[in-house]
Order: C-alpha cells, then structure tokens, then sequence
C-alpha cells in the first residue's frame, strides 16, 4: 500500500474533524470513529452531550463496512428479513451493525478503513459519515498531489 493509501493518525483525526463539523451544521450530536483495513481504532471523538451509545456504536458501525465492504445503510437492505444476509447482526459477537452510519474507505477494489457515526438519526449519521469519507478521500488525493 503507497503511503498516500495509508491511513494515518492524522488523517483520521481529520475524517473526526470533517463529520463532527457535518454534525454541528444540521444540529446533531454524535460520536465518530475511524478504523484501518482490519478493522482496528485509530481514531474516536464524541461531541458533548452525544448519546452515550456512541462509543460502542461508532466503532462497530465502521468495523462492519470494513469487514463487509459495504456502507452499513446498504447493507441494512440486505440483513432486512427476507434479505439475502438476514441475521447478519447476529454474527460477529454481535459486532455487525447494520444501519446506517458506516461507510468504507476505498481505493479501487480495496477497503484500506472505514468511518461509523453514531448519535443522530439514519440520515444525520450517514450524513457525517459521508462527510469523513470526503475528508478521507481529500487526504489521499493531496497526498498523491505531494507525491
């Protein structure tokens, strides 16, 4: 992986910075984490007086689109009764969240981390989320610009 693929400390300080600011725009209040391509912490920020589920949920929503390669709020549809993956939360020690608010980093067809978002509604969630993931993707793409 090129050190522009990587996903370093700051870089994920940056993805917290970049949701928490979605977050304070449209008045919610959450919690944000980001983890690499195995699904490990490298960064967590809970804005004050997020829900006190955040802490759990962030993490495990950014755990599972890395682990599933896919944004949590698709593969909701998926895990829904009926669906092809129904009783996927079950799985994992009950890691897998399967709602919205996880979005993976990716660069071609590899996931290289992930950012999940916690505190709000479906929509505020994915929201901030998408608004880490840009700040991800701005990253990367300055990082190949100083290459």
């Amino acid at each position: 992986m090129s050190d522009a693929a990587s996903l370093t400390l700051m870089t994920a300080l940056r993805v917290c910075e970049a949701a928490v600011a979605e977050a304070e725009s449209i008045g919610a209040l959450v919690s944000v984490a980001v983890v690499d391509a195995g699904g490990h912490l490298v960064a967590f920020t809970r804005m004050d007086g997020a829900e006190i589920a955040g802490p759990v949920l962030a993490p495990d929503k950014a755990y599972t689109a890395v682990a599933n390669r896919i944004a949590t709020h698709e593969l909701a549809e998926q895990a829904a009764p009926g669906g092809p993956l129904f009783g996927l939360h079950a799985h994992a020690s009950g890691r897998f969240v399967i709602f919205g608010g996880g979005i993976p980093f990716r660069l071609g067809d590899r996931v290289v981390g992930a950012v999940g978002v916690s505190g709000g509604t479906v929509p505020e969630d994915v929201a901030c989320a998408h608004a880490g993931e840009r700040a991800w993707r701005r990253e990367i793409t300055a990082g190949q610009r100083d290459s």
